[in-house]
């Protein structure tokens, strides 16, 4: 039989918890319209990140910039106290490595630049290499067009001047630029490059995962000072995408210190937990790690008001 004093307990974490969530931030919310199943629609995403006393969140779309919707969330729906953010990601549907997606996009307001995900030459390796790669990535809902493999470096493995043009730009408004789903051999030129011509705010989202970055990778990253990004649904229980056990949370945190560690919901699929249960749940699984309270508002929000200037 359960006793009050376990029930008090249970209550007092079950507190803990929710004043962490507040003033959290997502940058990896995957919210619809979108050609993927998605649960929530933009504004319902924004309506759960309110109730729950979400600070920010970032939407992401790999076929569109969610820019001029979160223009109009921020404007109409100021109530709900909630900072809406996007970016532009390089994928074929804009064109691929596009200066005139990213200057437009940028123009609008977007905080954050994605290499290419889908496209990249080396998400669609994986998709060939890994029988079971449908069951890890959501599929679009109607058949789509093959994909043009997408990658930064020329075939003399140096970067393209198209990608130098799209970094000038990101450094010129101090924006993020993230390596997408780049594989780590790229992201190293990428993000030298991106230094040189004065890009400041380093992502590197799911590096683990895709993105194929080892822990000694990741260590270097740090060094570099590089954020990185960890979803919470490769964690979280009911999650399709589920891959990870709590051992391996910690040992990418110790890699990528708490200090440039990240972890955004990257929810938001049909199917899967909710983006604040996702929240709930990484926060007690960090916990029960042994992090402090203070640890988790950097790696739930100070880290990322700080990578997005906010």
């Amino acid at each position: 039989m359960t006793t009050h004093a376990a029930v008090k307990i249970d209550e007092q974490r079950d507190a803990r918890i929710d004043a962490l969530v507040r003033g959290a931030i997502d940058l990896h919310c995957h919210s619809g319209p979108s050609v993927m199943p998605r649960y929530c629609d933009h504004v319902e995403a924004m309506q759960e990140a309110s109730a729950a006393g979400l600070k920010a969140v970032l939407l992401k779309d790999h076929y569109y910039s969610c820019t001029p919707v979160t223009e109009l969330l921020n404007k109409h729906f100021s109530e709900l106290k909630v900072h809406m953010l996007s970016g532009v990601p390089l994928n074929n549907s804009v064109g691929g490595l596009n200066v005139h997606a990213v200057e437009h996009g940028l123009k609008l307001g977007a905080k954050l630049v994605w290499m290419p995900t889908f496209s990249s030459a080396n998400h669609i390796a994986h998709h060939h290499q890994d029988v079971k790669f449908v069951e890890k990535f959501p599929q679009t809902t109607q058949r789509m067009l093959q994909p043009i493999p997408l990658t930064v470096l020329d075939d003399d493995g140096k970067l393209k001047e198209e990608v130098k043009a799209i970094l000038d730009l990101i450094a010129a408004e101090d924006v993020v630029l993230s390596a997408g789903h780049l594989n780590i051999r790229e992201v190293w030129p990428l993000f030298e490059e991106a230094r040189a011509r004065g890009v400041k705010r380093l992502l590197v989202n799911h590096p683990t995962y895709v993105v194929d970055a080892s822990l000694d990778d990741m260590r270097q990253l740090a060094k570099e000072g590089v954020y990185m990004e960890h979803s919470m649904c490769m964690w979280v229980p009911g999650s399709k995408f589920k891959f990870y056990d709590p051992e391996f949370l910690q040992a990418v945190i110790e890699a990528g210190t708490v200090d440039l560690t990240i972890l955004g919901s990257d929810l938001g699929q049909q199917g899967n937990p909710s983006i604040v249960d996702g929240f709930r749940h990484v926060i007690s699984t960090v916990l029960d790690l042994g992090y402090s309270d203070e640890d988790v508002r950097k790696m739930t929000s100070h880290n990322a008001a700080h990578l997005m200037g906010l």
